[in-house]
């Protein structure tokens, strides 16, 4: 069960892009919220998520097809 949430999140990380950007400014507090939403992760499996370098993420999701990804509006500036 465990190594099936750890797939779902690296998947929601690479195709959720505001996801994305909380966890790579804040990893520890972001999967702690997502424990509290009911993602059952070990202290191992945050650890290891925390360890992997945060390059890793924003490198990857631009490979991923445009339509399965998620854009955060929230990274858009908008210019009056």
């Amino acid at each position: 069960m465990a190594q099936k949430i750890v797939q779902l999140i690296i998947g929601r990380l690479l195709t959720d892009e505001e996801l994305r950007l909380e966890f790579v400014a804040r990893p520890r507090e972001t999967l702690a919220a997502l424990r509290e939403r009911g993602f059952d992760l070990t202290p191992w499996e945050i650890d290891a998520l925390v360890e992997t370098d945060p390059e890793l993420w924003a490198a990857v999701a631009p490979l991923i097809d445009p339509r399965l990804q998620r854009c955060s509006l929230k990274a858009c500036k908008f210019e009056a």
